[in-house]
């Protein structure tokens, strides 16, 4: 039986993984894709562990790749519900790299991913609600939720723009862009 309210320090999920050749791109750091496996992996944990249901990805709201990762550093990425809304459930994650020789860690990357829980049906179902009982966790919980709100905004204005207007005609030529229309 699910909770109607749970900390969010109840649903926190950290995994540690070293990073190997076999993860690298051409230039010999770690590929992105392969960090964003790992992300999505552990968001599915955590909001799967808040809401006690099987979550789906819904979006992934942000992803900032801040520094490289090196192959033999020890990645460990941290993972907290950030909000939930009636069925989703915003997921921060933090990833850190260690250089596992000196000890030293730099923060690689913030990542904000949009999980729904859903029933056996496959409908979406209602999560717990949230207890903030941080300072940081308040934070984080208004930052995602202003998140939320100017993404609503823009999905909503992006609906509504007509694109074909010589308005936006006139804005291409501010940038490298030629236009050639076959249509």
């Amino acid at each position: 039986m699910s909770k109607e309210f749970k900390h969010v320090s109840e649903s926190e999920v950290t995994i540690s993984e070293l990073m190997l050749p076999s993860h690298s791109n051409f230039n010999g750091k770690i590929h992105g894709g392969y960090i964003l496996s790992l992300l999505d992996q552990i968001a599915f944990a955590c909001a799967s562990k808040h809401s006690g249901q099987y979550c789906v990805t819904a979006s992934v709201d942000t992803v900032d790749f801040l520094r490289p990762i090196e192959i033999g550093e020890l990645v460990t990425m941290k993972a907290s519900v950030n909000y939930v809304g009636t069925s989703s459930m915003v997921i921060g994650i933090r990833v850190e790299a260690e250089n596992i020789q000196t000890g030293e860690s730099k923060h690689c990357n913030s990542s904000y991913i949009t999980m729904v829980a859903k029933d056996k049906n496959g409908k979406g179902t209602k999560v717990p609600g949230l207890i903030l009982s941080r300072r940081k966790s308040v934070l984080r919980f208004l930052k995602s939720m202003k998140r939320t709100q100017l993404k609503r905004k823009r999905d909503e204005e992006f609906h509504h723009i007509d694109f074909d207007s010589a308005e936006f005609q006139k804005e291409l030529e501010k940038y490298r862009v030629q236009v050639e229309l076959n249509d």
